[in-house]
């Protein structure tokens, strides 16, 4: 009886909630309030200056402000000649876009050689850490298991509150160097007490970069191909940063702005990527392409496929959305520069993998998805694939599990949080604190006898 009375006063709050908390959208627009900061073209309200990249989706031509191809740039550099030169290199790239983000230069080989072996140094927990805190009281979220992580680490800092130059770069650099530790340890606690499966606990090794490390760790026999691993370290490239006004960069400005410390700066970077709008955005187009193939007869058949793409779009499968996940970007419309380049690489894995009709299926639905959405959806600039389109697809290729697709997206990203905390240390000096518009009546205060 108590719990029954207990719901139905929740369901009672919930419904004063809906009631009294819901204003008319039309102030929005009367107040020229840019919702999510930013206007109906998707143009960013800027709020800062960064010099740690660049998200480039228009261009000036005549005296005109066009579309044009999405080019992303870290300290300047096209991330195309970055992936290129990784290639060509047949290096694994990943430490030294991180070197690239956090110091504004390109090391040179001793420089590069030094600074992997410093994060080599680093990439070791505290003792009994995996047992007294990733392995106790596992979630079945991962970002969550790995926020609880490093907000522990704050309690095996000496020096945990300075936010010093130098000793936010330390902090940010043994946090960059344990995020894959964190991430696939979180897991590894996951699949054992929650999926009663064997725990299998790696330490990685001194000599693997960080993208081969990962699969080390994740895999219980530690194999993985050349393909593989460079496939991985492309993805941790093109995931390393994104510009200033992405959430969870956003975020960790905000919250330095406040002068509080690196481990609640991350972990607030954290919660921000986990949102399925955010870094979670890879999870549904997987789950939205497994109901495509189970729905779609024929994948070769692009009628088909079309036919069943609509229906998703109109509300009518998979989820109900209306979303075609994967599709669509706040910045960019004729194309995102990060899907352009990993779309090469995941055709080149789905090769390897005995899975190049399924790649075909993504190409497809990228294909009618851009016609339907401009057909249908009352779109102010163009619509692409976005890196998330196939990030998850190549995830799944690698054997990663679903449960670590966002945390991979944070084992990159922590090395563009890290830039944009000390370019804000640096630069910053005020807190941030936007405006928001109050569109409450004033009303008097009536003594709790008159309360209706």
């Amino acid at each position: 009886m108590r719990k029954r009375e207990n719901n139905d006063l929740l369901k009672k709050l919930t419904e004063m909630c809906l009631a009294n908390d819901k204003f008319n959208a039309d102030l929005y627009t009367k107040y020229d309030v840019k919702r999510g900061l930013r206007d109906i073209n998707g143009n960013g309200v800027v709020a800062g200056l960064t010099d740690v990249s660049d998200v480039v989706a228009k261009k000036k031509v005549g005296d005109e402000i066009v579309p044009c191809e999405g080019e992303l740039y870290y300290r300047g550099i096209n991330i195309f000649d970055i992936v290129k030169a990784s290639i060509k290199g047949k290096r694994f790239n990943f430490e030294e876009v991180i070197y690239l983000l956090l110091f504004n230069k390109l090391p040179n080989t001793n420089e590069l050689n030094e600074f992997s072996k410093k994060l080599a140094e680093m990439r070791v927990l505290p003792k009994n850490f995996v047992r007294d805190v990733i392995l106790k009281a596992p979630s079945y979220d991962m970002i969550n298991n790995m926020s609880k992580s490093i907000l522990t680490l704050y309690s095996y800092d000496d020096n945990p509150n300075d936010t010093s130059i130098e000793n936010v770069l330390k902090q940010s650099l043994k946090l960059i160097t344990l995020m894959p530790l964190l991430a696939v340890y979180a897991y590894q606690a996951h699949n054992h007490y929650n999926n009663k499966q064997s725990l299998i606990i790696h330490t990685p090794d001194e000599n693997l970069s960080i993208a081969e490390n990962i699969l080390h760790l994740i895999r219980p026999d530690s194999s993985f191909s050349e393909l593989e691993a460079r496939v991985l370290d492309i993805s941790l490239i093109l995931h390393a940063e994104h510009g200033g006004g992405n959430n969870s960069t956003f975020t960790t400005h905000v919250v330095t702005s406040s002068g509080t410390d690196t481990y609640s700066a991350v972990t607030a970077a954290l919660c921000s990527l986990k949102g399925p709008k955010h870094g979670g955005a890879n999870i549904k187009v997987v789950q939205m392409f497994e109901d495509i193939k189970a729905n779609v007869n024929n994948w070769d058949n692009r009628a088909e496929v079309k036919k069943y793409v609509e229906k998703i779009l109109d509300g009518k499968a998979f989820d109900g959305s209306g979303l075609v996940y994967g599709m669509g970007h706040a910045v960019y419309s004729v194309s995102d520069p990060r899907a352009v380049v990993f779309k090469n690489f995941v055709e080149k894995l789905s090769g390897e993998k005995n899975l190049a009709d399924e790649f075909n299926l993504y190409n497809m639905v990228e294909e009618v998805a851009v016609e339907l959405i401009s057909e249908k959806r009352k779109i102010y600039k163009g619509v692409s694939a976005n890196v998330d389109f196939y990030s998850g697809f190549a995830y799944r290729m690698l054997g990663l599990p679903q449960e670590i697709f966002t945390p991979m997206f944070a084992v990159a990203r922590i090395a563009g949080w890290s830039a944009h905390r000390i370019e804000e240390l640096i630069n910053g000096a005020k807190i941030i604190r936007p405006a928001y518009k109050s569109v409450s009546e004033k009303k008097k205060f009536l003594s709790i006898e008159l309360r209706k």
